[in-house]
């Protein structure tokens, strides 16, 4: 600039012209300063953000190698079910290989994860659930392999609830929430980073203003600021474009998350399939197995039933005696016939119990004839009792077979001779001391033999249905199983114990019961209960929906002397009873269209309430609780005269009018 070019032809002072000459380096140290401090800042905000965005990318690729285990875990598992289903080797095979694949993606997560003490803490455990839950299903598929599927049905139904798959899951998910929160914390921290940067790309817009503000003094320093604007730009740019590829990155990671998502809700749906189809095919193999096994024993006793019978009509006029003989055969017959049904039934769970209290050294003492008549005389029976009048409530008649069933066992094993041994006593127990037994006092009944004994592997099957190391013909492997079945319905417990030549003990854990607490459950009378009891002629109303058996029940009431009216339908009941103001007992059936006669008779009026009922059933797998009787009698189908009659004193001579009465006002 030239000295004269402001004050004219005046000289410029010198001062002046040494602020002129020092003009840029006052304006441009400063902005130079600034831009080295920005670019500093900007660099490490970049370092920050690559950062950040790396410790995102790493988030996904976590959550993405725990929901890959979870789905191959997933379809190993499904595998296993074809394969237990289908038996094919192949299916076994890619079973093994989906696992081991699981089981190196389970490698990759604990590598990925290696760096964070929360998150190794919790593959570690994974693994051991994974290592657990591996040998599980190993057990499966070698039960499958040496054809062993039923066990392998029931074992991997079994695994479907257990805790090592609760525990893979808690795992998993454990590690996906860890890393959804941390990922929600870096996102976070790239969204900061990127207004970081955005200020200071507006802080480069401001210096290149003042650049070129500073460029009117001094052109270099204009340039300058141009050039550090430019770059600022590039630099936007730069990052602008990463920005776009980290979006498409992260929709290309969303989808395939929502791929994967969508992929193991279909195999979950595939598993539910599997699973139901075991469980449709476990039950048409019981079904086949059980049509089996029975089918000998009811025919047995229907040939009783029909050549007892037809050789009393042979019989019936010329030899009488002879009649009356066959006759009762065939009642035997039948009566066995309707044993067999109850104890099909009890093994089923289709037939509630009705319960009693009853004292346990008494019943033994009352089946020493039985057990006698049964076993045969080279076997001594020895009887121990040491209850001390403790009770147990349980179905007189369900522990009556149980026993004798238990005898008959131990009869097999001793081959007809040796020391059957029942005993009774006390026993307190805590809590699962005995296997799933609460804490109190129990009644232990013990049925001991010195017969063979049973190695370990038998030991661990006996409960199983259907097994039974008796020859073909000899045993249909039930009868365990029922007693079983009978013990947990009692809330009891049973165990066994044995060794190969030191005989067997089987001992029953039932829950002590005390007696001055009853008077709630219903009084169950068996078919051929009493003789028959004379009882003045009484308006009976009989509630059945099959014709023939209503048609008989009313020949037998009319046989015994009493004035029986058939009703066909439960919903007429109700109207009969108001028609008929002289009838003094209702016997109903228990299962019958539209409703049950236990709901027939709460919703009589109340005028009816205190009527006395007798219940009547051949199969009452809808009636679970026994109080749904409200303390009425229950008979059961076949009876017989003697059985009808004494039923019919119990129902109208019995306490639960007046308890029933008092409620109702």
């Amino acid at each position: 600039m030239d000295r004269f070019s402001i004050f004219g032809d005046e000289e410029i002072p010198a001062w002046l012209e040494s602020l002129q000459r020092a003009l840029p380096f006052l304006l441009g140290i400063p902005l130079i300063l600034a831009l080295g401090a920005l670019l500093y800042i900007a660099s490490t905000a970049s370092s920050e953000r690559d950062q950040a965005l790396n410790r995102q990318r790493h988030s996904y690729e976590v959550i993405t190698l725990a929901r890959r285990l979870d789905g191959s875990m997933a379809k190993a598992e499904s595998s296993l079910a074809r394969y237990v289903i289908s038996l094919d080797p192949d299916t076994g095979r890619l079973f093994q290989s989906q696992w081991r694949g699981a089981g190196a993606e389970l490698d990759a997560l604990a590598f990925s994860t290696r760096d964070d003490e929360h998150q190794r803490t919790l593959v570690r455990h994974l693994r051991i659930a994974y290592a657990d839950r591996g040998k599980t299903l190993s057990e499966i598929g070698l039960r499958t392999t040496y054809d062993q599927r039923m066990g392998a049905l029931a074992q991997f139904h079994d695994a479907g609830r257990a805790e090592n798959l609760e525990r893979i899951n808690t795992l998993l998910r454990d590690v996906i929430n860890t890393e959804n929160a941390r990922l929600r914390e870096r996102n976070a921290a790239v969204s900061q980073s990127n207004n970081r940067n955005e200020n200071l790309a507006y802080t480069y817009r401001l210096v290149g203003l003042v650049l070129v503000v500073g460029g009117l003094f001094a052109a270099w320093a204009a340039n300058a600021a141009l050039n550090d604007r430019r770059f600022a730009r590039r630099l936007a740019d730069s990052e602008a474009q990463r920005a776009w590829g980290l979006e498409a990155a992260v929709a290309a990671r969303t989808a395939e998350l929502q791929d994967a998502n969508r992929m193991l809700h279909q195999e979950a749906l595939d598993r539910a399939a599997a699973e139901e189809s075991l469980r449709q095919m476990q039950k048409m193999e019981a079904v086949g197995q059980l049509t089996g096994g029975i089918a000998h024993d009811f025919n047995n006793m229907l040939a009783v039933v029909v050549g007892g019978l037809e050789l009393a009509r042979r019989k019936l006029r010329e030899e009488p005696a002879d009649a009356e003989r066959h006759i009762d055969n065939a009642m035997e017959g039948a009566n066995r016939a309707s044993a067999l049904t109850r104890r099909l039934l009890a093994f089923a769970r289709s037939e509630p119990l009705l319960p009693s209290a009853v004292s346990a050294d008494k019943l033994i003492t009352g089946m020493v004839d039985l057990i006698d008549r049964t076993i045969g005389d080279q076997i001594r029976v020895e009887l121990h009792k040491d209850a001390g009048g403790w009770a147990i409530f349980v179905d007189r008649h369900q522990m009556e077979n149980a026993i004798l069933n238990l005898c008959v066992n131990a009869r097999d094993a001793m081959e007809g001779r040796g020391v059957l041994t029942i005993s009774t006593s006390r026993a307190t127990l805590t809590e699962g001391e005995i296997g799933e037994c609460p804490e109190g006092d129990y009644v232990l009944l013990s049925v001991g033999d010195s017969g063979c004994g049973m190695t370990p592997e038998v030991l661990a099957r006996v409960f199983e249905p259907f097994f039974t190391t008796k020859p073909i013909g000899k045993g249909t492997g039930l009868g365990l199983s029922q007693i079983f079945g009978f013990v947990r319905q009692c809330q009891g417990e049973i165990r066994i114990l044995s060794q190969p030549g030191q005989g067997t003990q089987v001992q029953l854990f039932l829950p002590r019961r005390i007696v001055e607490g009853e008077g709630s459950a219903p009084v169950t009378l068996s078919p051929a209960e009493a003789e028959t009891t004379d009882q003045p002629p009484t308006r009976i109303l009989v509630v059945e929906d099959d014709p023939r058996v209503l048609a008989q029940t009313i020949d037998a009431l009319a046989e015994l002397g009493h004035l029986p009216i058939g009703c066909d339908h439960p919903a007429n009941a109700a109207g009969m009873l108001a028609k008929h103001r002289d009838i003094g007992l209702v016997i109903t059936d228990v299962l019958m269209p539209e409703m049950t006669g236990p709901e027939m008779v709460r919703q009589w009026a109340d005028e009816f309430q205190h009527l006395p009922v007798l219940f009547v059933t051949g199969y009452a797998g809808d009636v679970e609780d026994s109080a749904m009787f409200r303390g009425h009698p229950v008979l059961r189908k076949p009876f017989t005269l003697g059985g009808l009659s004494a039923a019919i004193s119990q129902a109208i001579t019995g306490s639960h009018r007046s308890e029933t009465a008092a409620a109702a006002e």
